[in-house]
């Protein structure tokens, strides 16, 4: 017996086949690696090399090459035992123990015994990682070959999913004096990303700069390797996302990155004053996002609401006004005084200001279903009349006031699930007026949960302190 097939045998025991162990043996010996050497070196018939490399690729053990003619090339020994192991761990906990005591007896006898085959040169490489435990094995890698330094270009989620899935490869790279710089997409309100970083790597290790909106992302590390996100604005599972040394490409996106951090904010110096706040949250909206507002004065809902309709107006979107606490006329000059041209708005159809007793509540009933008849209706007359889109808002207090909080609760979760079609939705509630309902701290819970985001608005001089919740 062959050292190739008994070292194959061994590594059956890690849940692969025979003609799988022997495939991925050979292919670790020959490094970059043809189906002709593959099938030479493991006394496997090419047909069913063919038939096994899919397997190995899809268990994150070999990488396809791009390129003809096809070649592959393995994962170190060490990273795919670690992967062998973690899908043992599903089938039995008794097994584990096992197997990484078998673990640690291969690898020994492996770099003892094995004798190396000369390598094909390499040349640059461009490499598809679509396999959730290879990609953060190949990142592990990355972090863990950095001398100078790691550039990252990823969204705010992201970057703190992968600061904390690695945290013990970026400490030693840290400890070694590797430069870590990350660019990421402005936050709207006070960012984690800073804030878990200093909680796992104290003492301001990292450099994070904001920019407002993400080209692209990836990863590079010493201007030598980088991995980029294909398709998508983030290096998330999962998507297939290109590897590559190719010094060419690596040079591109290394002298994108220097051109980006040094255009960008430092999150040290980012400090967003409440109008900067409430612009960027409505220029933000898009269709089909429903937000729950809860403010504690006039003057904050206007700031907020007439912001959010007049930038509608701006993008050629139609808009809705429901009032309750005020009446129309009221809402008409409050407008007016913000810098809104009502009359003509009102005159094109680009603008209609209701008050709730002519749209929720007809002849003192409240049908949920008629309602949201009519915001279809609307939205269909905006389209119409030639606008891009409609933003609704409505003061919600009335519900309170007719006793409904039950029809209240029923409307706001269909609006959220069942409304089908794709219009911005802001339902203003006043905190005085929800903090005198009969249970307001379960009402609030219910109204949270049929939300995509909350915000809230506090007493700030003229425009309120804007503060941002994911429900």
């Amino acid at each position: 017996m062959s050292e190739l097939e008994d070292n194959a045998k061994k590594l059956c025991d890690f849940g692969l086949t025979p003609y799988q162990a022997k495939v991925y043996l050979a292919v670790v010996q020959l490094g970059l690696a043809s189906i002709s050497r593959i099938s030479k070196l493991s006394k496997v018939r090419r047909e069913e090399v063919y038939r096994t490399l899919p397997n190995l690729e899809k268990a994150g053990l070999i990488d396809r090459v791009l390129g003809k003619p096809l070649k592959v090339r393995a994962l170190p020994v060490q990273d795919a035992l670690s992967i062998l192991i973690d899908h043992k761990k599903e089938e039995a906990n008794r097994e584990i123990s096992e197997l990484i005591a078998e673990k640690s007896d291969f690898l020994r006898n492996f770099k003892a015994n094995s004798k190396k085959i000369m390598l094909e040169e390499e040349t640059p490489n461009f490499v598809l990682i679509s396999e959730k435990d290879a990609m953060i094995k190949r990142i592990e890698s990355l972090i863990k070959s950095a001398q100078k330094e790691i550039d990252i270009v990823d969204s705010r989620e992201n970057v703190t999913r992968l600061a904390f899935s690695h945290i013990e490869p970026l400490k030693k790279a840290l400890k070694k004096n590797v430069k870590v710089r990350i660019i990421s997409e402005l936050p709207d309100d006070e960012d984690i990303v800073p804030i878990t970083l200093e909680k796992y790597f104290p003492g301001n290790s990292f450099d994070l700069k904001y920019v407002e909106d993400l080209p692209s992302c990836y990863i590079i590390v010493d201007n030598k390797e980088t991995i980029i996100a294909s398709g998508a604005k983030d290096l998330a599972f999962p998507r297939k996302n290109l590897w590559t040394n190719d010094f060419s490409l690596v040079g591109v996106l290394q002298r994108n990155f220097e051109d980006l951090f040094h255009s960008s904010v430092d999150w040290k110096t980012l400090i967003f004053s409440p109008s900067e706040k409430i612009n960027r949250i409505v220029n933000r909206l898009k269709p089909r996002d429903h937000i729950i507002l809860v403010y504690d004065s006039v003057e904050t809902k206007h700031n907020f609401l007439f912001s959010y309709i007049k930038t509608g107006l701006e993008n050629n979107e139609a808009a809705a006004y429901v009032c309750s606490e005020e009446n129309p006329n009221q809402i008409r000059e409050a407008m007016k005084q913000f810098g809104i041209e009502v009359e003509k708005h009102e005159r094109t159809g680009a603008l209609t200001i209701i008050h709730y007793t002519d749209f929720y509540i007809i002849d003192g009933k409240f049908n949920t279903t008629k309602v949201l008849d009519s915001w279809t209706k609307l939205y269909k007359e905006a389209l119409t009349k030639g606008f891009k889109g409609l933003r609704v808002t409505g003061e919600m207090g009335f519900f309170f006031k007719h006793n409904l909080t039950k029809e209240l609760i029923e409307y706001e979760d269909a609006l959220h699930r069942v409304l089908d079609i794709p219009i911005v939705a802001i339902c203003a509630y006043s905190t005085n007026i929800l903090n005198r309902s009969e249970d307001p701290v379960n009402i609030y819970s219910e109204l949270v949960k049929a939300h995509g985001t909350v915000l809230f608005t506090g007493k700030d001089n003229k425009l309120g302190t804007i503060e941002i919740r994911k429900a």
